[in-house]
């Protein structure tokens, strides 16, 4: 018995899963599983869970690991709670839920009695799927058990009743809680951040009577979703200068500075990002692919493309997010060529390392990017491999793009083709971007056809009625434009002001189209003039 108590010794100082194996391999020459198999296995099913990695893997190493725990858990005679609780957790870690709930079902059938932690591994299965009437069906199986009193029970209950969308029931269980801890507040608040409903978000974060990293990650992420940059970088800001019960700082998590660098690319606060930035390698932040992907979307998007392409290379594991935030960051750009090369790099990458395959999002900002550099016949080629090569599906967004790029380049005809043979019908972006292209070259005859069949399927949308203005305006035919915005008059179309960003000495100016809000406007136009009167004369 010595000898068993100093293998699982071993097996619990195991670091990953190679260790775990090599360790196995070892009981088994020896002859020592065959004598204690119970007691090894379990301990082995154990220190597998507990070396899982947290973030996402690829599927076929998910799979080969669940095989692997399964097949430990089916040698182990006469499993007791606490194996099954294992297997469930393993499989809700590994992302498999059904084979975790079949698991649980399973125990139920054997009269193996639940525990305090079979619900919360159970629960957390359900949330993957997720599906109300399971959720509820757990819920009264932990009450008949009499374990929906436990806290870790209807801490989980709160997140599963959040993920499936049922706010009220998360509320419900929330105040049946008599003493309830910080997770029971983070798990309300993320049923209303998931709701969409920030208001009562921050009235919970206000009245919370303390708050970890969690916390305010949780609110952050709901202002950056919800577009309200600004009271997330102010958020921001107050975290960093809150101090605990226990006078220590907090320090925020991946997802409190992934949603404020978020905020930061939407408003296009470079400043406020770069200082994110700053703190990040100040305090020895670890960057791993979630953190690195927020760093080049931001400096992407706020024009700094050469600084995101240095991130990205500077990422040692990246994952599809981190690969489409360079893409689309270079399709923003215009930089066509340089989007290929790294489109093809990353392939070629997925074919050697496996797990690693484009989607619907890295095919639009790779089409996107031919659009803008004009690199109509690539975008042509990689457009018809999507499905075939590819095995991804193409949506309404790509052949939108398709029809913007064709149109752009003159081939109205061959855009016209293309949507009448699409499965699916046109929306307004895909017809929008046809008669973009009708307005560039000229073609009033096929972009009268268009807006007619827009105008039926959106009456109140104002661009096409805009864009057809312009065509006719250009055209010299000025009855028509009087015609179409008599038209828009009578249709109460809606017009979409346009609204621009702009930062100078760290403050951030809005424009919309149309308003004279902006204290200096009588200044502004003032230099407008005079720049107009210049090119006058300049003429």
């Amino acid at each position: 018995m010595v000898v068993v108590t100093k293998k699982i010794k071993l097996l619990k100082q195991c670091k990953d899963i190679e260790q775990l194996r090599q360790v196995h391999g070892h009981i088994i020459t020896i002859g020592l599983l065959s004598l204690y198999p119970r007691a090894i296995l379990t301990e082995f099913l154990y220190s597998l869970t507990a070396t899982l990695p947290a973030s996402a893997s690829p599927l076929n190493w998910r799979l080969r690991l669940k095989s692997y725990a399964l097949s430990i858990f089916d040698h182990i005679p006469c499993p007791s709670s606490f194996c099954f609780n294992t297997a469930i957790r393993c499989h809700a870690l590994l992302s498999f839920p059904f084979q975790a709930l079949l698991l649980f079902s399973q125990m139920r059938r054997l009269s193996v009695s639940p525990d305090f932690h079979t619900f919360p591994f159970a629960l957390k299965a359900s949330s993957q799927l997720p599906s109300l009437s399971l959720s509820q069906s757990l819920h009264s199986q932990a009450l008949r058990f009499g374990f929906v009193s436990d806290i870790f029970v209807r801490n989980s209950l709160i997140h599963v009743y959040s993920v499936t969308g049922c706010q009220m029931y998360a509320q419900c269980v929330f105040h049946e809680i008599p003493q309830r801890d910080v997770v029971s507040y983070n798990a309300l608040m993320d049923a209303f951040v998931r709701a969409g409903d920030i208001f009562k978000a921050r009235q919970l974060f206000d009245s919370m009577p303390e708050r970890d990293p969690v916390s305010w990650g949780t609110l952050l992420a709901g202002y950056a979703r919800t577009n309200q940059c600004r009271e997330a970088i102010h958020l921001f800001h107050q975290m960093l200068s809150t101090r605990s019960s226990l006078g220590v700082g907090v320090r925020p998590d991946s997802i409190a500075l992934v949603s404020t660098l978020s905020a930061c690319a939407q408003i296009g606060n470079l400043e406020q990002g770069k200082a994110i930035h700053r703190y990040i390698r100040q305090t020895g932040t670890a960057i791993n692919a979630f953190l690195s992907t927020a760093l080049v979307d931001f400096y992407a998007k706020c024009g700094c493309i050469n600084r995101a392409v240095d991130i990205f290379e500077c990422t040692l594991k990246k994952n599809l997010f981190t690969w489409n935030a360079l893409l689309v960051g270079l399709a923003m750009h215009g930089l066509g060529q340089e989007l290929l090369t790294y489109f093809k790099r990353m392939v070629e990458e997925g074919k050697r390392k496996g797990g690693l395959r484009p989607d619907g999002v890295t095919f639009l900002g790779v089409l996107v990017g031919c659009s803008h550099a004009g690199l109509v016949e690539e975008a042509r080629k990689l457009f018809n491999e999507m499905e075939s090569v590819y095995g991804v599906t193409r949506e309404l967004k790509h052949y939108g793009c398709m029809a913007d790029m064709l149109g752009r380049a003159g081939m109205i005809k061959e855009a016209v083709e293309m949507i009448k043979g699409m499965p699916m019908g046109g929306d307004l972006f895909v017809w929008g971007g046809l008669v973009g292209g009708c307005r560039i070259h000229g073609n009033i005859e096929i972009a009268e056809k268009v807006v007619e069949n827009v105008m039926v399927l959106y009456p109140e949308d104002g661009g096409v009625y805009k864009v057809m203005c312009n065509i006719y305006a250009t055209a010299g035919r000025w009855d028509d434009v009087l015609r179409m915005r008599r038209l828009m008059d009578a249709r109460r179309v809606k017009k979409i002001a346009g609204c621009s960003l702009i930062q100078l000495h760290g403050v951030t100016h809005e424009f919309v189209a149309g308003d004279t809000l902006h204290p200096q406007t009588h200044n502004i136009f003032r230099v407008l003039d005079a720049m107009g009167k210049h090119q006058l004369e300049l003429h």
